[in-house]
């Protein structure tokens, strides 16, 4: 096929890197015994998710995002779109008790015993 569309150099080094790809990843692309587990294939699944936990809160008009801020939203998102809001509340708290009281319980001991 390559000869046959004349690829030059670059196109054919393209070509061949791509061909690598799937040939070194041939092991992973059982897509009949995928689909006949029901697993999905395409792309949507994946695409449906990133529109949902990003695009949706991230990409609103006049946003401008460092890395640390947006990755921090991002957490924040997947945590409670997983509906895992109050667990995680119930550990921040935790850890700040922690940190900002770091001897609590050696003191309540003191003074309970």
């Amino acid at each position: 096929m390559a000869r046959k569309r004349k690829l030059k150099d670059k196109a054919l080094e393209k070509l061949e890197v791509h061909l690598g790809y799937f040939e070194n990843n041939r092991h992973r692309m059982k897509y009949d015994q995928y689909l006949e587990k029901g697993y999905p294939i395409g792309s949507g699944v994946v695409e449906g998710a990133c529109r949902n936990l990003v695009k949706d809160r991230m990409e609103r008009t006049g946003m401008r995002w460092e890395i640390d801020g947006a990755q921090a939203v991002l957490d924040l998102r997947a945590v409670y779109l997983n509906d895992n809001w109050n667990q995680f509340q119930e550990h921040m708290i935790k850890c700040e008790q922690k940190r900002l009281y770091p001897h609590r319980n050696q003191w309540l001991r003191t003074i309970l015993f």
